[in-house]
């Protein structure tokens, strides 16, 4: 397979510009010595002030460089490549690793993924004491038999449960990876982007506590950050406008481009009856630069329908199938 690289509030506003400033000169009459020497006291002489001006000219173009020169938003070709056509293959991104060969959101599940595929989807909670961990549900009850929640939980708590031998006496023992441990082996892999998805709603300051690992980690661009609470996206918004972000959507509204730009959006992943019913809003997106994703599909046919109008990445169960049934249908990926 080839690699490839509640409401909106109408109220918000962007920030007004800045007012221009005009200068205003005036003869003066002549005076004496005396009132030569009171005037400069009162008012530095202009090449004074126009030095001092220039230096905080200067700190300010400096730091409207700075502002400028870092990119608002990614786009989605920047994040998945050229946008899908009807018919050409999307990208296979594993849901929550590899869950076909390995326990969901374990490291032995996302490794896998991180290493076949060009992209990988995981979960994200906060702990009791705000650290950021790949969990799913809810509630702990049906990988551990918990019924506490990662919330009702310290890091450390967490990290102790078994979240393996659920699925095979072969993963037993496999703990609760953190957020930072997975980004670290993101890192190790340059060929591997993820999507983590913010699980309910988060503030600004949780928000930047996922946004500082992607950076200590150096993964800007490679991990886009996704979820169905639109406090969380614009939380993500405010905090870090040049994350690439996704909206996850069981339907499409009729036209998707209005909130897909309001929220700086790269992408929706959404389901395959929402596609299928909205063809319209697919090709609307396209032509705005926006990503569909299709979760989370592991049928031959849920997969042929969904290619055929052209999504551009498929979220599945079953990457390694997926990846053998492109093969045969589109042969080259």
């Amino acid at each position: 397979m080839t690699r490839v690289p509640g409401a909106i509030d109408p109220t918000i506003a962007p920030p007004e510009s800045q007012l221009p400033v005009s200068t205003i000169t005036a003869s003066r009459p002549l005076e004496s010595a005396a009132s030569a020497r009171r005037r400069l006291d009162l008012h530095p002489p202009r090449r004074l002030v126009r030095v001092l001006l220039g230096a905080v000219g200067v700190a300010g173009v400096s730091a409207l460089i700075f502002i400028l020169g870092t990119p608002t938003s990614a786009t989605a070709i920047d994040v998945f490549g050229a946008l899908r056509g009807p018919g050409e293959p999307a990208l296979i991104i594993g849901h929550r690793g590899d869950r076909a060969e390995a326990p969901e959101n374990t490291m032995p599940s996302l490794e896998l993924a991180m290493d076949r595929l060009a992209y990988v989807e995981t979960d994200v909670q906060l702990s009791r004491d705000g650290v950021p961990m790949l969990f799913h549900d809810t509630d702990l009850e049906r990988i551990t038999g918990d019924d506490a929640s990662v919330g009702d939980l310290d890091a450390d708590e967490l990290g102790r449960l078994d979240v393996g031998a659920w699925y095979g006496p072969e993963f037993a023992d496999e703990r609760m990876p953190t957020l930072e441990r997975f980004l670290s082996a993101l890192a190790d892999r340059p060929d591997a982007r993820a999507l983590v998805e913010l699980k309910a709603d988060w503030t600004n300051d949780e928000v930047r506590t996922v946004v500082d690992l992607v950076e200590q980690f150096g993964l800007r661009g490679r991990v886009v950050l996704e979820s169905f609470s639109l406090e969380t996206l614009f939380a993500v918004q405010r905090v870090s406008p040049t994350t690439p972000r996704i909206m996850l959507i069981r339907e499409l509204p009729a036209d998707p481009v209005p909130m897909a730009e309001r929220l700086g959006l790269i992408g929706y992943g959404t389901t395959a009856r929402s596609v299928t019913a909205q063809p319209q809003a697919l090709v609307a997106l396209h032509e705005a630069g926006v990503a569909v994703l299709c979760y989370t599909l592991n049928t031959e046919d849920r997969w042929e329908e969904v290619g055929a109008l052209g999504v551009d990445g498929i979220i599945t169960d079953e990457p390694s199938e997926l990846d053998e049934w492109l093969a045969v249908t589109a042969p080259g990926t």
